[in-house]
């Protein structure tokens, strides 16, 4: 199996500026001079985390989607961040998938933030993707989501893992930073699986700040990347799928993980 380049870009976003938070990423991504198999953007990463979507939110084949489609195939890799959007009167925090090719997948948001009123103004998702990338397979969520290990949680079965890679793009506090380093450890622990997790820096519009903390932790529970808090910066690091097979069969817990199922609500 290949390994895989990934690009993470922790940086600050501009508060409900679609346009010019485009022109950011424009910038920063075309700074990106080596190849690479995925670039990772931050949770509402063309508005920063707003609460206003009648003013924000974009039809599911808006401008965002345009430049993600159009950048995905200028780059030659998938690129994957989420946005506002209205569909069916409904609006969501939609994270996408976007492939070179054009095709993509879309996860909605299971976990919406109370405690900034997230579930009074989003319709929350039900549903999980789990998108491959030269064999490996991604499990993608937003933010609050990695509070929920049940949700997160990797199965095995007929010799198979369900996924290799947790995904996590964010705009978390600073003030709650302590707990998004630790569940990110801990998520790659629980699932045997390398764990991404992509915060960005700043203050945003309702004066939240933001310290980043981005990361990479391997399936062995070791930071392999932190980007330092409150740093702009792009990072780029190879995953091993080697590393990450060794850690499986060395320690096969994955024989003694419980079997459960999710009931939904209503």
């Amino acid at each position: 199996m290949q390994d895989l380049k990934i690009a993470i870009l922790q940086t600050p976003l501009l508060w409900e500026d679609i346009q010019g938070n485009l022109d950011l990423f424009d910038k920063k991504i075309a700074e990106i001079k080596e190849d690479v198999d995925l670039i990772v953007l931050p949770e509402m990463f063309n508005t920063g985390f707003t609460m206003n979507p009648a003013a924000c939110a974009e039809i599911p084949e808006g401008q965002t989607m345009q430049w993600l489609r159009k950048t995905a195939e200028i780059k030659n890799c998938v690129v994957v961040g989420s946005l506002a959007i209205i569909e069916n009167k409904q609006y969501y925090n939609r994270l996408t998938w976007m492939n070179p090719d054009g095709t993509f997948q879309q996860y909605n948001k299971k976990h919406l933030f109370r405690f900034a009123g997230e579930h009074e103004v989003y319709t929350a998702g039900k549903g999980k993707i789990t998108p491959a990338l030269k064999g490996w397979n991604f499990r993608p969520f937003i933010c609050y989501d990695l509070r929920f290990p049940v949700w997160g949680k990797n199965t095995f079965a007929n010799g198979n893992f369900e996924f290799d890679c947790l995904l996590y793009v964010a705009n978390w506090a600073d003030k709650r930073r302590e707990a998004w380093m630790s569940l990110l450890v801990a998520r790659a622990i629980d699932n045997q699986s390398y764990v991404i997790g992509l915060n960005r820096v700043g203050t945003d519009g309702n004066g939240v700040s933001y310290s980043g903390d981005s990361m990479v932790v391997n399936p062995r529970g070791k930071i392999i990347l932190q980007i330092p808090a409150y740093k702009e910066a792009t990072e780029i690091i190879s995953l091993a799928y080697s590393e990450m097979q060794a850690c499986r069969q060395q320690f096969p817990m994955s024989l003694d993980w419980d079997r459960f199922t999710i009931e939904e609500e209503g």
